[in-house]
């Protein structure tokens, strides 16, 4: 997601994949099985909807208040239809909001202009038409993103990035807020928060952004606040992993406090560590490791039960030698294993016949070999879906077989 999109990322991460081996065979042959019953303790069916970009929603600039909201709408509708039952709704996509918030500026992708109020209340409206429909809305957050270029005189003048300059580091020709200030976590907390008090939402979700995803030759200058903060750590990266595992305990305190019942789930990039890096990671060969490269432990979180739930993006088919899906699954099955924490899966539905894509996805089989492959595992308790304009467009029928061959009845998320 995000002005990288999480397609971007994937790419991204995984043309610095090491080159021994590419794609091999999709998988087994042969039919998958037909009838799956839902999980008699609930089983997570979801789909992100992102608006970064107008990645998903709202399709473009310049449509009406009435416009935005039907589209919305029918994107919930489509989800019910498939019988999901989670929607992942992306409400701070770039430092602002898509509700009145006291704290940032309305969101550049309702109205084009970022600051200028559209007129309704889309997160509002996004839980109360979810609920209606029997779905979940989970509120998705990105903490540190402020904004795709590095010109602050872009910004809303209200923005918060603005009035607090020294909050804000220039890096890969982008805007991001320090992670290593905490007068920045405890703003980003406060505005997080401010949702989590006004709505009803399920969930708080993350997605895979903390410190930034690495850029080649550049160097993200947080000297100042290293000098200042990081004197007690043995090295920078041990500082900056300690900023963001603050970051995921302080607003799981948070949420809990604020609304009782209501979970904080992240999902991050699929790979912790390449086992090469660490004997505990998994049989990969990832040029990104979170724990090395974004300074987030996400193993920790899940072990020590910080989170609710974890969705790792595991966007790769069975089989890709350099991190197979498969090999994935064991992993983070292991990791979830005699935890409080939740673990569902996060799928490529975006890759599902898309040009440039190898055969494995040009096959509308392969994800649902993957809930296959998954249900062999009692610790994944469900899969989330990448994302709810492929969930419409679904051009070779991969989310068609998903439904057909798993979601025949409905089935209530894990609570």
């Amino acid at each position: 997601m995000g002005f990288l999109s999480r397609r971007a990322f994937a790419t991204a991460a995984l043309s610095t994949l090491a080159t021994a081996g590419g794609a091999s065979a999709a998988g087994p042959a042969g039919p998958v099985p037909g009838r799956r019953e839902p999980r008699a303790d609930g089983e997570m069916r979801g789909v992100w909807l992102a608006t970064v970009s107008h990645r998903d929603w709202p399709s473009r600039t310049g449509l009406t208040a009435a416009e935005q909201r039907g589209e919305l709408i029918a994107h919930l509708d489509r989800a019910a239809r498939a019988r999901l039952n989670t929607v992942v709704f992306q409400v701070r996509p770039m430092a602002d909001a898509l509700w009145p918030s006291p704290y940032e500026p309305w969101s550049e992708y309702l109205t084009g202009t970022q600051g200028v109020d559209p007129g309704w209340d889309p997160l509002g409206t996004a839980v109360r038409e979810a609920h209606a429909r029997g779905l979940e809305l989970h509120a998705w957050f990105n903490p540190y993103r402020v904004a795709d270029h590095a010109d602050p005189a872009r910004l809303a003048a209200s923005h918060p990035a603005r009035r607090h300059p020294d909050w804000v580091v220039t890096y890969g020709g982008k805007l991001y807020y320090d992670p290593g200030q905490p007068e920045v976590r405890a703003f980003v907390q406060r505005a997080v928060l401010d949702a989590v008090a006004r709505y009803p939402v399920d969930a708080v979700h993350f997605d895979d952004y903390f410190y930034p995803y690495p850029v080649a030759g550049q160097t993200f200058d947080d000297d100042a606040a290293y000098d200042r903060y990081g004197g007690d750590f043995g090295s920078r990266a041990a500082w900056r992993r300690d900023n963001i595992d603050r970051l995921v305990r302080e607003t799981a305190a948070g949420v809990k406090r604020v609304r009782p019942g209501t979970r904080f789930g992240i999902s991050p990039f699929g790979v912790w560590r390449n086992a090469a890096t660490d004997s505990r990671g998994s049989d990969t060969r990832a040029g990104v490791q979170t724990y090395d490269d974004l300074y987030a432990d996400t193993r920790t979180w899940v072990r020590s039960n910080w989170i609710d739930y974890v969705v790792p993006q595991l966007y790769w088919h069975i089989g890709f030698a350099p991190a197979d899906y498969a090999t994935l699954v064991d992993w983070w099955a292991e990791v979830a294993e005699g935890t409080g924490t939740r673990l569902y899966l996060g799928e490529a539905l975006y890759k599902a016949g898309a040009a440039g894509q190898p055969s494995a996805w040009q096959d509308p089989v392969e994800l649902s070999r993957h809930l296959t492959l998954a249900a062999r595992h009692p610790q994944v308790r469900g899969h989330v879906f990448f994302a709810a304009k492929d969930v419409a467009a679904d051009p070779v029928g991969a989310m068609a077989r998903v439904v057909a061959d798993h979601y025949r009845e409905p089935a209530t998320p894990p609570r």
